[in-house]
């Protein structure tokens, strides 16, 4: 085996498939693979909407990622033979108060700023667009580049692909086996042992806690509860993701909605509370009053991985052979095609990109490390 990946959310697979790809064997270990957050979330490829205040070079970096996503989700759906549910649905953002209309103003003009495509809206165009916006609607602002994938169809179909590909998947947990100072496999619960000359450590929130890692590589990754929504109508309510408030809705072909999410720092806790669903509906309702009237099918929360910085750790760890790529926050579909590029081109014999060196797990080390 060349590598074993451990962890098997949409990161650590979309790695192995690419891998794969790439000539490389494979192996992924995870209990229940695609469970974790890659399960709960929504989806959102949107690396011009979600842009923030002085962070122009993490926007630059998403963007890179979204542009391969089209090129990205062809050749999945072809090893796969199954759709990974991808749509370029645009979204837009919308105002609900003269605050909110100031607030947006700020955004439109930084974006304009930064070149990205972006359209500010009056109240008429805004609801032009989307019928089933409230009256009470004060702007909006459009982003036509930003897109969405299904999450759940997304990791069915990065399952399916690595197994047309011969990349193992191990349903069970793993530690790290180094040797001689050097990575030299995964032990696995069983007691078999995957020897490989480089293990990727793509656990999320749970990266911090695998066996086996040496204490100057264990990640500072702390899981980020967000709850989330999915309801079901029929299609056309609303024809593109929608944020508003603290709050998104996205429509899906087939008229299922997802609402959400929250962004709570309560460590492992991944229960549903009532207060939450409260918000979110009523957020939700107050930018699309027919929310009201779907069917309520799930409510659930996940644990994002969450980094010190907020931005992923990519990159070779202090330990030779053992691979970062985890800490992605709420962006781990977004970065999937650029994660996963960077490092199976490693895996491959290859070095990592000018373009990931912002995501060197060395900036957390207090005297930085020599990527190899």
């Amino acid at each position: 085996m060349d590598a074993v990946v451990i962890g098997g959310g949409v990161i650590g697979l979309a790695v192995a498939w690419r891998a794969a790809r790439a000539g490389v064997s494979v192996a992924v270990v995870d209990p229940e693979p695609g469970s974790g957050a890659s399960h709960f979330a929504a989806g959102m490829i949107a690396p011009v909407g979600e842009a923030e205040f002085g962070e122009e070079a993490v926007v630059a970096l998403n963007r890179d990622s979204a542009s391969r996503y089209p090129s990205f989700i062809a050749e999945l759906e072809l090893d796969a033979g199954r759709s990974a549910g991808y749509r370029q649905t645009g979204t837009l953002h919308v105002a609900t108060d003269d605050d909110e209309q100031m607030a947006l103003e700020r955004q439109f003009r930084y974006r304009q700023e930064l070149g990205l495509p972006v359209e500010r809206l009056t109240s008429r165009q805004t609801r032009d667009l989307e019928p089933g916006l409230a009256p009470s609607i004060r702007g909006g602002m459009l982003v036509e580049s930003d897109h969405q994938v299904d999450p759940r169809a997304m990791v069915a179909t990065l399952l399916q692909a690595c197994s047309r590909l011969g990349v193992q998947i191990h349903r069970c947990q793993g530690s790290l086996r180094i040797e001689g100072g050097r990575v030299t496999g995964v032990d696995l619960d069983g007691g078999e042992t995957l020897e490989a000359s480089r293990v990727v450590l793509a656990a999320g929130c749970w990266s911090g806690a695998v066996k086996g890692v040496p204490d100057e590589d264990i990640p500072p990754v702390r899981p980020v509860k967000g709850q989330i929504l999915r309801l079901q109508g029929a299609p056309g309510m609303i024809s593109r993701t929608l944020r508003g408030g603290s709050v998104y809705i996205l429509p899906r072909d087939d008229g299922r909605v997802v609402i959400g999410g929250t962004v709570e720092e309560r460590g492992f806790d991944t229960s549903v509370t009532a207060g939450a669903v409260y918000e979110l509906l009523r957020e939700a309702r107050a930018l699309v009053p027919d929310v009201a009237e779907l069917e309520l099918v799930e409510a659930s929360a996940g644990l994002r991985p969450g980094s010190p910085d907020n931005m992923p750790m990519v990159g070779s760890a202090i330990t030779p052979g053992l691979v970062m790529a985890t800490g992605h926050y709420r962006n781990g579909y977004l970065l999937a095609p650029a994660t996963a590029d960077a490092v199976a081109g490693v895996l491959a014999g290859g070095q990592w990109p000018e373009a990931t060196q912002p995501w060197s797990p060395s900036r957390f080390r207090r005297t930085a490390g020599v990527r190899t």
